[in-house]
C-alpha cells in the first residue's frame, strides 16, 4: 500500500495518525470535514496548519446539512455541551447521528478517485461505545462495505485500534508532534474549557503518559485563581 486518505480533524488521535502516515506511506492525503460542530472552527485551522507544515494535500469538504438537519448538542445548532467524563450519559447528547458513516463514505469515493488504497482513521482502543459508530461491529461492516463497494477494495486502516489515547500521545512524542497546535474542546472556546467529556479525556492521556501537557485550560486558571485567593492572607481587624 503506497497512497492513503488519512481523515484528519485537527485533534490528537488523528493528528497523530497523520503524522504516523507520513512515515508510513508514499503519498499521503488529508481529509477534513466542516460540518457545523462547535469546535469545528478551531480544529480546523490546526488541520491546515500540519498539512502545511508536512507538505501534504488538504481538502476541506464542507456538510453543512449535518448542522442544519441533526440532532447534537455538538453541532452548533445544538444545546449546550454538558461537562464531565466520556463514561457519563449525559455524554450522548454529544453523538452526532452517524457522523462516522458519513465522512467514511465521502472518504470512500474521494479515495477511490484520487487511487488511494487505504483510508486512515484514527479509531481507538478508548472510543467510548456510547458513540453506535465507533462500536467494533459498525467499523467492521462499513470497512466492509467500502472494500466491496470500490474497484480498488479500498481498506479501512485503524493503525490505533489496539491502543489508548495515552499510547498515542507516547507514540507521538516519538514522532515529534507538536501536540499545542492540537484542538480538543467541544464547547469551542479560544481556551480549552477543561471540563468537558474530551477535555478530561485529553488531560487523562497527558497526565497517565508523563508527558509535559502544553494544553491551556480555562479550568486550571479558575482553580489556580481560586487557590490564590484562599492562601491570601486577610487583612488584620483594627480594634479601637
Amino acid at each position: 500500500m503506497n497512497k492513503v486518505l488519512v481523515l484528519l480533524s485537527g485533534g490528537i488521535d488523528s493528528t497523530t495518525a497523520l503524522y504516523d502516515a507520513v512515515k508510513k506511506y508514499e503519498t499521503v492525503t488529508a481529509v477534513s470535514f466542516n460540518y457545523g460542530s462547535k469546535h469545528n472552527k478551531r480544529e480546523l485551522k490546526f488541520a491546515a496548519f500540519h498539512c502545511k507544515t508536512l507538505n501534504v494535500r488538504h481538502e476541506v469538504i464542507e456538510l453543512s446539512f449535518m448542522n442544519n438537519l441533526f440532532k447534537s448538542d455538538l453541532l452548533k445548532s445544538g444545546g449546550d455541551i454538558p461537562d464531565g467524563h466520556y463514561q457519563e450519559q449525559s455524554m450522548k447528547q454529544t453523538v452526532v447521528p452517524f457522523r462516522n458513516g458519513i465522512m467514511l463514505s465521502i472518504a470512500a469515493g474521494f479515495a477511490e478517485s484520487i487511487e488511494a488504497d487505504g483510508i486512515v482513521i484514527a479509531a481507538h482502543a478508548g472510543d467510548h461505545t456510547i458513540y453506535p459508530d465507533c462500536r467494533e461491529e459498525f467499523m467492521t461492516a462499513i470497512a466492509q462495505a467500502i472494500n466491496l463497494g470500490t474497484y480498488a477494495n479500498i481498506k479501512i486502516l485503524r493503525p490505533f485500534i489496539d491502543i489508548d489515547k495515552t499510547a498515542i500521545v507516547k507514540l507521538g512524542q516519538t514522532l515529534k508532534v507538536p501536540y499545542q497546535y492540537t484542538y480538543s474542546c467541544y464547547k469551542g472556546y479560544e481556551s480549552h474549557c477543561g471540563n468537558c467529556g474530551t477535555c478530561v479525556e485529553r488531560k487523562e492521556a497527558f497526565q497517565l503518559s508523563g508527558i509535559a501537557d502544553p494544553t491551556d485550560y480555562i479550568s486550571d486558571k479558575e482553580e489556580q485563581a481560586e487557590s490564590h485567593q484562599e492562601e491570601s492572607p486577610q487583612a488584620d481587624s483594627q480594634v479601637d
